[in-house]
């Protein structure tokens, strides 16, 4: 697709929730002035399962993964976490658009939700990282996705995205400065071969979409505007990302925090500790 924003076509599926949240984000893009280039759309299947796998560099690549099905009058159900389905915000429109719900502890109810969506003929979305990649490169994949390619016998898409870290990213980086470029790529689907393992099938996907980003990397068609903005480039490229190495410690760092955050609560909880709302 040239560069510009997407044109909605006319969804087949009658989705109203998934159709208004598209239009509406449609809309915000528009008013950002991205500047969208999307190329490989046939290689999304114009009918039934398949899984949607792609790199994670932003907190809006479900959206923009999304585009690239919408092009092709397809809709994608996303694997996410179990607490954005719980939001009072998010919730409703989560649970209208049909997404599934992960419980990381107990994922086994997700997985069987989306075999037998994906056997009823419906698109999969999931990033194979799991987290955002704070190199901006590939981390080491899950095997998710080819597990449940094997079990439903449906294709893998592979896709890139590229510069939405430049608008909405980890580590509170954003910014709504006109007329960024985010350039998205399908591949042609994986098809795993019957009795294949999921690790191989997963070290296939990795090598497709790391030609795949090098190529979007290379043909991306903007660059840093002075030194301090080279952050959202990779080391191999030039800017100043952390290396892989890097990224998993301060990831590790985070989750360490996280983990210590929701430990106290449960103590004080636990101790019967009064709510700051609580009489005194």
């Amino acid at each position: 697709m040239a560069n510009g924003i997407v044109r909605p076509p006319e969804v087949t599926v009658r989705d109203l929730p998934y159709r208004i949240v598209n239009r509406f984000m449609l809309g915000v893009f528009w008013l950002l002035g991205l500047r969208f280039d999307i190329r490989g759309v046939e290689n999304v299947p114009h009918t039934g399962g398949a899984v949607i796998a792609s790199n994670h560099v932003s907190y809006l690549d479900f959206i923009f993964v999304g585009l690239a099905a919408y092009e092709r009058d397809r809709l994608v159900r996303f694997m996410a976490k179990k607490s954005v389905f719980t939001s009072r915000v998010s919730g409703p429109w989560m649970r209208g658009m049909k997404h599934i719900p992960v419980d990381r502890e107990a994922g086994a109810a997700a997985f069987a939700e989306a075999i037998t969506a994906l056997q009823d003929g419906e698109l999969i979305g999931i990033f194979p990282e799991a987290t955002i990649s704070r190199s901006w490169e590939l981390k080491k994949f899950k095997t998710g996705v080819s597990r449940l390619a094997l079990q439903a016998g449906v294709p893998i898409v592979p896709m890139v995205v590229w510069g939405g870290q430049r608008i909405f990213t980890v580590d509170k980086r954003y910014s709504l400065r006109r007329g960024k470029a985010i350039s998205i790529l399908v591949g042609e689907p994986l098809v795993p071969a019957e009795g294949a393992k999921a690790g191989r099938v997963m070290l296939d996907l990795h090598a497709r979409m790391t030609d795949l980003l090098d190529q979007v990397q290379g043909d991306y068609p903007q660059q840093p505007s002075a030194p301090e903005d080279t952050w959202w480039l990779p080391r191999h490229l030039g800017g100043s990302a952390p290396t892989q190495e890097l990224a998993v410690q301060l990831e590790n760092a985070v989750l360490a925090a996280r983990r210590a955050r929701a430990a106290r609560k449960t103590a004080g909880k636990a101790a019967g500790r009064p709510s700051r709302w609580s009489a005194s």
